[in-house]
């Protein structure tokens, strides 16, 4: 049950642009963002960072970067943004094999030494207290540029704010990632039926 109610998407019109893209990008307009709306301008921040963060133009791999909100989304329980940042890596071409193997990434043939390393700094970077060390840094470095690490970090902090926003909303999952969490995420301690995160 969340604690705050999820408004109708018409509710407020001057976001219909905002929810627009999550309908392109998503298929829906996620929960957390019907509930935030009660604040528009906090929802217009949101999807400006949110717009930064998934830049097409990226350095790393968009698909990639959902498996680091993923990740970064496990260190802090996040289960609403688990479900939704493994349905979103599917919708940007990761491969189901890829996916279905996430919890073995660390031996998996399906991830490069660049990407384990990632996911680890991913798990240590949203951390509370932040577990991030002076060596994974430098090891990081060896696989990724510092435009590439600056995109990383950005990813795990903007997960760092939609955790905190959806555990503590108890925001409610939405079909789709219902779906998804329950294909690919149960083996790694997803429970359906938990609110947001």
């Amino acid at each position: 049950m969340p604690r705050i109610a999820p408004l109708p998407a018409d509710s407020h019109p001057e976001l219909a642009e905002a929810f627009d893209v999550y309908r392109k990008s998503l298929g829906f307009v996620p929960n957390s963002v019907l509930i935030m709306q009660r604040r528009p301008k906090m929802v217009q921040a949101l999807a400006q960072l949110a717009a930064s963060v998934w830049d097409p133009e990226s350095a790393v791999d968009r698909g990639f970067k959902r498996l680091l909100a993923h990740f970064a989304s496990r260190a802090a329980g996040c289960q609403y943004c688990m479900a939704h940042t493994a349905g979103g890596a599917l919708r940007l071409g990761v491969d189901e094999r890829k996916l279905a193997a996430l919890w073995e990434y660390r031996t998996s043939p399906h991830y490069t030494e660049a990407e384990r390393v990632a996911l680890d700094f991913a798990l240590a970077a949203a951390a509370v207290p932040n577990d991030v060390t002076d060596d994974m840094f430098a090891t990081l470095r060896r696989h990724w540029t510092d435009d590439q690490i600056v995109e990383i970090v950005g990813v795990i902090s903007l997960f760092g704010f939609m955790n905190r926003w959806n555990d503590t909303m108890a925001t409610p999952l939405e079909a789709e990632p219902i779906e998804v969490g329950e294909k690919f995420l149960a083996r790694g301690g997803w429970k359906v039926g938990k609110h947001a995160g």
